[in-house]
């Protein structure tokens, strides 16, 4: 038996303020039914609004070819302007210190090349051990553009039988290497172990030994409340088809503080990022355009964009605190939940990874040599999660969509996992 029945979650979804977005998206179905959608982490799912400004743009390419960047409903010419706003909302930044543009890898070597400038004396990166893969090529391949040899990486690990860092672990490290570190870069959420890093200590012991500090927010954005400004965090990108449920491969955000724009640092520089007002007098001679929109290459994916676009008005009208506060408690309920699952079924053999008491929708099991028989179970009886080698199932409940019903609704199938 588990503390929280089936008809007890019920209630609990009832009651949820929330509880109407649901519907607002596509769930996939299972048997004919709705899945237990537990893969947010990875990709969200498809708003039902995602066409919304999407139509609008084919058929203003239809109705105006080229003149839709001038003469469209949203004019193409400054699409990005229309993410602005909810996007700066979502990571706690000033307007003019986002925008969407490219994908999260292109941005995150736009944004090394300019705030990773190594000199004899300051030239080490610092970062979490075991990154997502696109965090570690992105600093390998600018640690190599830079003549940097491998002493320019420092990897720090958690603690021997500890799977989370320690914030003050991390501030040691840097404080080791106070004089010759010119980069901090984390994640805000790590990918396999769910944990959610303490961005603002971190970038106050950066700044403190005077490191420029950035960060990767693809499982952070949409997930947890952030306040990149007032963190004082340099830069940061984030992709936007997990959490903010913007379609496989979408477009990306980057953010970058208003106390760099004075710098007018040096950056890889594109047509679109050139002064909105004289671009098209195509002229030598790069201008930047004020702020964050400065750093941008290409004009526009538009197709793209319109889906985010409608993502976005979701997460303007729900609020990322009350869906961070909602997937708190799915994600406690259901920490609580399979720990009882494990601790009635003999079959079952699994750690919870994730840290406790950190905000955010992930959690990770990291499995025995069952693992995979107990994720190819769920996936059967329609639980959609998520298998990282070598063994570890990682699931997120999801506010936007998911409910405590499918919180409960897996606790049971793990209950019942036979091997």
């Amino acid at each position: 038996m588990l503390s929280v029945c089936i008809e007890e979650a019920k209630r609990w979804d009832q009651q949820d303020v929330l509880k109407a977005f649901r519907d607002k998206f596509y769930i996939p179905q299972v048997h004919g039914k709705d899945c237990i959608y537990l893969c947010g982490n990875s990709l969200g799912l498809r708003p039902k609004t995602s066409n919304k400004y999407l139509d609008q743009d084919m058929q203003d390419w239809a109705d105006l070819g080229v003149e839709g960047h001038f003469k469209g409903k949203s004019p193409w010419f400054h699409y990005h302007k229309f993410l602005t706003e909810a996007s700066a909302e979502i990571v706690g930044a000033k307007n003019d210190e986002v925008v969407v543009m490219n994908q999260l890898s292109v941005n995150l070597h736009l944004l090394l090349s300019t705030f990773y400038k190594p000199t004899e004396k300051r030239y080490k990166i610092i970062m979490e051990a075991g990154a997502f893969p696109s965090d570690m090529y992105v600093i390998e391949s600018q640690l190599r553009l830079n003549n940097i040899g491998e002493n320019g990486l420092i990897e720090i690990s958690p603690r021997e039988g500890e799977f989370g860092l320690r914030t003050e672990d991390i501030e040691a490290v840097l404080e080791e290497n106070r004089d010759s570190t010119a980069l901090v870069f984390f994640s805000g959420v790590q990918y396999y172990t769910g944990q959610t890093f303490d961005i603002e200590r971190i970038t106050k012991k950066g700044h403190e030994i005077g490191a420029i500090c950035g960060f990767d927010l693809a499982h952070a954005a949409g997930n947890i409340p952030l306040q990149l400004h007032n963190w004082g965090v340099d830069f940061a990108a984030w992709c936007s088809y997990k959490y903010l449920n913007s379609g496989p491969g979408n477009v990306s955000g980057i953010f970058i503080h208003e106390n760099q724009f004075a710098k007018n640092p040096q950056r890889l520089s594109g047509w679109w990022g050139h002064k909105e007002d004289v671009r098209f007098e195509m002229k030598k001679g790069f201008v930047p355009e004020h702020g964050a929109a400065g750093w941008q290459l290409s004009n526009a994916p538009v197709f793209g964009m319109a889906v985010h676009r409608a993502s976005l008005d979701i997460f303007a009208e729900a609020g990322i605190d009350r869906l961070s506060s909602k997937s708190n408690e799915l994600t406690k309920s259901a920490r609580k939940l399979l720990i009882e699952a494990r601790e009635q079924n003999a079959d079952l053999n699994f750690e919870i990874i994730t840290p406790e008491n950190k905000v955010g929708a992930q959690l990770s099991l990291l499995t025995d040599e069952k693992g995979k028989a107990v994720f190819d179970y769920l996936e059967k009886e329609g639980v959609i999660c998520d298998w990282r080698e070598p063994n570890v199932i990682r699931m997120a409940p999801v506010a936007l969509y998911n409910t405590m019903e499918d919180v409960v609704r897996l606790a049971h199938l793990f209950l019942n996992f036979k091997a």
